[in-house]
């Protein structure tokens, strides 16, 4: 059964000065490294668009990089179709974004197959140049068996990935404040605040949305992060939990 803990955000700094975020990342990742599933442990952090979860996954990596094993951290902005493909339903289509924007099967066949059981633990790190929109054949890596892979990305519980991951993470951000954030962030790749809003509204949270209504990621993950203030995240659930299939 998971098991439901009262929010470290609302604790003050332990007598080692670890601030509230510092114990909960600390929390998780005591939870992911004292599992050893015989293969590399592959890892979901998932979440809508900016929801916090590449910066999530990458302290994750730090952490269980200090408790001894080997973090490998893999970003799904490496494993996007190329740019026409991703657009061929229309520029600002929420559809186009749920359906088009990633290449999961390939993804699964060369990330989560090799890492899971009886794989070869030889993986590719991305597909992608995504900034220069250029396909790339970079040589495989092989993971340590007792390795940790962190995956940051959207819509990683769809069906074609849920029975890959042995846990997954899910950052709880509400859509008021993630789309503050992102559209902060992208202002300027978008051309201004006002068209990067409309990128948001129209197309990656109307995606998101969808994603939540036909999945319900945060009811099948394992760990759920409330995570609107990242100095301060709640960690809302912890555990073993069965994911429906």
């Amino acid at each position: 059964m998971a098991e439901p803990i009262k929010s470290l955000a609302a604790q003050p700094d332990d007598r080692s000065g670890r601030s509230a975020r510092d114990q909960v990342i600390g929390r998780i990742a005591d939870h992911l490294t004292d599992r050893d599933p015989g293969h590399p442990l592959r890892v979901a952090v998932d979440g809508i668009t900016a929801a916090g979860k590449t910066t999530l996954a990458r302290a994750l990596a730090s952490a269980v990089a200090d408790r001894g094993r080997p973090a490998i951290h893999v970003s799904m902005d490496g494993f996007h179709h190329p740019r026409a493909h991703r657009h061929r339903q229309g520029r600002d289509s929420a559809a186009g974004y749920y359906q088009d924007a990633y290449d999961f099967p390939a993804f699964a066949r060369t990330v989560l197959m090799p890492l899971g059981p009886g794989g070869d633990r030889r993986y590719r790190s991305r597909i992608i140049d995504l900034a220069g929109d250029r396909q790339i054949d970079e040589p495989h890596v092989t993971a340590a068996a007792e390795a940790v892979l962190i995956v940051d990305g959207s819509f990683l519980q769809r069906g074609e990935l849920a029975h890959l991951w042995d846990e997954v993470v899910f950052a709880d951000t509400s859509f008021p404040v993630a789309r503050r954030r992102g559209t902060t962030r992208d202002a300027a790749l978008f051309g201004g605040l006002e068209q990067a809003e409309n990128a948001f509204d129209n197309r990656y949270h109307a995606a998101c949305r969808q994603y939540l209504d036909e999945v319900d990621p945060a009811t099948r993950a394992g760990i759920v992060l409330g995570n609107d203030d990242v100095d301060h995240p709640e960690l809302r659930r912890i555990g073993d939990l069965r994911r429906p299939r």
